[in-house]
């Protein structure tokens, strides 16, 4: 958690911030097994992983070196609902990422994690708020930015045809 609070806090962000953007931008979603199977398998597999999640992850992840597509959602309790139940679910070794469920084990983060597993409201209300005040952070203007059309791709990349 060292390095991810650093790099947050070098944003001006508290480690409230922090815990619910980072907790509120994965409930909906998913990784590729590439992104967490060093969790599940060789010699030292994460023992923050619940057992039964590891199992169903193993499964899903067997074939991932053929397929790199294969991925799993983040929040596996409440897939596609924007909710506060990734919270619950760290609170119950179900964190996918590493870096999602050590914010449930360190004593920095771990109480919000809390407040947010027992209060939505609080939740939505903190998430707003972190997002309006990433949405002012060293905003790109004039020729120096743009607003994307799609948010996973640039809009003009050049394709080297004309």
């Amino acid at each position: 958690m060292d390095k991810i609070i650093s790099i947050f806090e070098s944003h001006r962000y508290t480690h409230r911030e922090m815990v619910v953007l980072m907790g509120g931008g994965h409930t909906i979603g998913f990784a590729h097994c590439k992104e967490f199977e060093s969790r599940l398998f060789g010699p030292k597999p994460d023992p923050s992983v619940h057992p039964r999640l590891a199992e169903r992850l193993k499964g899903m992840c067997a074939n991932s070196s053929s397929d790199p597509a294969i991925s799993a959602f983040l929040d596996p309790i409440s897939a596609g609902n924007f909710d506060n139940m990734i919270f619950k679910n760290l609170l119950n070794g179900l964190g996918v990422l590493g870096t999602d469920q050590a914010m449930a084990s360190d004593p920095r983060t771990r109480p919000f994690v809390e407040e947010y597993a027992r209060d939505s409201v609080v939740f939505f209300r903190d998430f707003a708020r972190a997002m309006e005040k990433t949405s002012v952070y060293r905003v790109k203007t004039g020729s120096q930015g743009e607003i994307r059309r799609r948010c996973d791709a640039f809009n003009n990349l050049p394709t080297g045809t004309k």
